[in-house]
């Protein structure tokens, strides 16, 4: 397990990090969210060394990083920095030799990688002839190819079209079922809802919101609920203790005072025609987000 306690840092009088806490576990994937400038970059960095904090640690297995341990990270920065006029294969390779690997494995490793992320045609090709998501894809396979035991990623689909989005989805899946422990940081806030299986949110060099989706989803959702039947449901603004937020003929998204409103609401709409569905709302990593950073 990865975590990090108490983290700050300061850049003379201005404070980016502020007691910052948060896991990442094993095989399980971890999506870390915040607005530009919330301190998503510098929280990776101080995670791969590239940065000190100026208070707090970080470890992992409940032990301090080590550089050794940091080798076996791996990290994708937000800077692409590969070689523009270098193969993409032979880069990947180089890559891997940097880590120990024999010129054979590292190759395997490369070769398996490019095709995996749908390169395998353009291994031969410089970096700068491919688009930007093709370079994207070979960046992912350079912070994959040393067989990483950790994972950290800094907005990995940037520039990713949908297809391409599934391809490195089904990737990192695969990585973090194996057990290894993936934090990955993105804006496209409806490919964090569905790849992650736990969330951060920082916003102003805090963490305000930190858990499982699930958990978070559930704390969030308040008393919401949506109605569809057969009735009109324009007699839901008579009812006390509900607020109507939409309706629409036989369709109704409502917030009810308590549980008891909410099954007042049901039976009444039973005697009025048929319930097709009647359910709670859980909100949207959006609307978690917008809620959290206010």
């Amino acid at each position: 397990m990865l975590e990090l306690s108490h983290i700050d840092k300061s850049y003379g009088n201005r404070k980016v990090l502020d007691d910052v806490n948060f896991t990442v576990a094993p095989g399980r994937m971890t999506g870390f969210v915040g607005g530009n400038g919330a301190g998503k970059t510098t929280t990776m960095r101080i995670i791969l060394g590239v940065l000190s904090p100026g208070a707090g640690t970080v470890t992992l297995n409940g032990e301090p990083l080590t550089p050794e341990d940091r080798r076996r990270f791996g990290y994708m920065p937000e800077e692409r920095g590969l070689y523009p006029k270098m193969k993409v294969e032979e880069q990947i390779v180089y890559l891997a030799r940097l880590h120990g690997f024999s010129t054979q494995a590292a190759k395997r490793n490369a070769d398996e990688l490019l095709e995996r992320l749908g390169l395998g045609e353009r291994g031969n090709d410089t970096l700068e002839s491919l688009s930007l998501g093709n370079q994207q894809r070979a960046q992912i396979a350079a912070a994959l190819v040393h067989d990483p035991e950790v994972l950290v990623l800094d907005e990995p689909f940037s520039g990713l079209d949908p297809m391409a989005v599934d391809v490195v989805v089904g990737v990192l899946s695969e990585r973090a079922a194996r057990g290894c422990p993936v934090l990955f940081s993105s804006h496209q806030l409806d490919i964090v809802e569905r790849l992650c299986d736990d969330l951060v949110i920082i916003a102003g060099g805090r963490i305000r919101a930190a858990g499982s989706r699930d958990q978070l989803r559930a704390e969030h959702a308040g008393n919401r609920y949506e109605l569809l039947g057969s009735a009109d449901t324009g007699w839901l603004r008579g009812i006390a203790g509900v607020e109507v937020v939409d309706f629409d003929g036989g369709y109704a998204l409502f917030d009810a005072d308590s549980e008891a409103v909410a099954q007042t609401v049901l039976r009444e709409a039973l005697t009025r025609g048929d319930v097709a569905s009647f359910s709670p709302q859980h909100p949207t990593l959006a609307q978690i987000f917008k809620e959290v950073i206010q």
